[in-house]
């Protein structure tokens, strides 16, 4: 909850502010808020990264569902702080103008995939246990992906950072769930995809 928090509220922040080194900022936080609590709960602050390593064997489904309760809750908290802090602004999530949402799926999807692959291969594998980069590849992963399809899709490749910027912008300000699907989707059906290929990878 406190790594998806940060990580979420930092997006809000650096979106709201319309810096264009938001994505820089986003892989930073994702960066050390990862290094903070690999140690502790795995650090996946992403549903369809636990997905991914629920696939991989790395936890239990039962498990799994508390650990994206819970990344759900730090998400609608920090979009809710973010709101505060600028002084009412919201963000989320949207297929950007010029583009479909079969665009921004398709974009969300891979890059989702990309980062659960990223996270399974540096953080779960056998091959590279006790690695000191782990945090700086995922983080990397997002940063890269931000600046790739932020323009397409928004960049969220997480259903928590989707869903809870969503909620929070469409219950107080009056946006809509209308692209709500692409955020769950894709992100989901990339983690899983990431799993199969890893398992092909490792075998």
């Amino acid at each position: 909850m406190i790594g998806t928090f940060f990580l979420v509220l930092t997006i809000g922040l650096t979106v709201g502010s319309g810096t264009e080194f938001a994505p820089l900022a986003i892989g930073a936080v994702l960066m050390v808020m990862v290094y903070m609590g690999g140690h502790i709960s795995g650090a996946h602050y992403n549903p369809a990264a636990t997905l991914g390593i629920m696939m991989r064997g790395k936890i239990e489904s039962g498990e799994a569902i508390k650990y994206m309760i819970f990344q759900l809750i730090g998400a609608l908290l920090a979009a809710a702080v973010s709101m505060y802090l600028l002084g009412g602004a919201t963000f989320a999530p949207a297929v950007a103008a010029g583009h479909s949402a079969v665009h921004a799926l398709v974009a969300e999807l891979l890059f989702t995939f990309a980062l659960v692959l990223v996270i399974l291969n540096v953080a779960t594998s056998d091959a590279t246990a006790g690695n000191s980069y782990y945090g700086l590849a995922i983080g990397f992963t997002v940063m890269a992906g931000a600046y790739a399809v932020g323009g397409i899709s928004g960049a969220a490749f997480n259903p928590a950072v989707g869903l809870g910027a969503i909620i929070v912008d469409t219950t107080m300000v009056g946006g809509s769930f209308g692209d709500a699907w692409i955020y769950i989707v894709g992100p989901f059906a990339g983690g899983a995809l990431a799993a199969v290929v890893f398992k092909m990878q490792d075998a």
